[in-house]
């Protein structure tokens, strides 16, 4: 189901859990504008629809002492579902690795990695994404500073192109 296929009340209850997903269902109700009875079955509602995938705490790395934030690039010898699937997989289980996007293009991959140092990156760089079955290239860059770090919907624009659709 697309976010079209949501009514108003319910894209409101994902933009304000979205951006404090620890408020009350109590409060939650009254910034939609609905009861807290309905509210909650609206939400539970969403979770089961998968619209809600969970409930997360921003935690600040450098803080916890992941100094160092870097994207690697990754290309593949063979792209055949198995072996792209293998390789999800694999940085499914490598703690390092945060994010993982298969690309269309000259990379099959890019991956979000953080850790505490770079020798501690380095040392998974080399030891084990390089060395892994099926990789043919890795090209890393290493984050300076973030400029925007989002990982929110743009719900606004959501609603702009609805507006221009109804």
């Amino acid at each position: 189901m697309s976010g079209g296929k949501l009514d108003p009340i319910d894209r409101h209850i994902l933009a304000e859990l979205q951006a404090d997903g620890r408020m009350t269902n109590v409060e939650l109700a009254r910034r939609v504008g609905i009861s807290a009875p309905p509210c909650l079955r609206r939400v539970r509602t969403l979770e089961e629809a998968g619209y809600i995938r969970g409930y997360h705490a921003e935690v600040d790395p450098r803080a916890l002492g992941f100094e160092v934030q870097v994207f690697a690039m990754v290309g593949l010898n063979s792209q055949a579902e198995a072996d792209l699937s293998a390789f999800e997989q694999r940085c499914r289980d490598w703690p390092l690795v945060r994010e993982c996007h298969m690309l269309n293009g000259e990379i099959d991959f890019i991956l979000k990695c953080v850790a505490p140092d770079l020798s501690t990156f380095q040392s998974f760089l080399t030891g084990q994404l390089t060395a892994a079955d099926n990789v043919a290239s890795v090209k890393t860059s290493l984050v300076i500073r973030d400029a925007k770090n989002d990982p929110a919907v743009p719900f606004e624009v959501l609603e702009e192109r609805l507006n221009r659709t109804a």
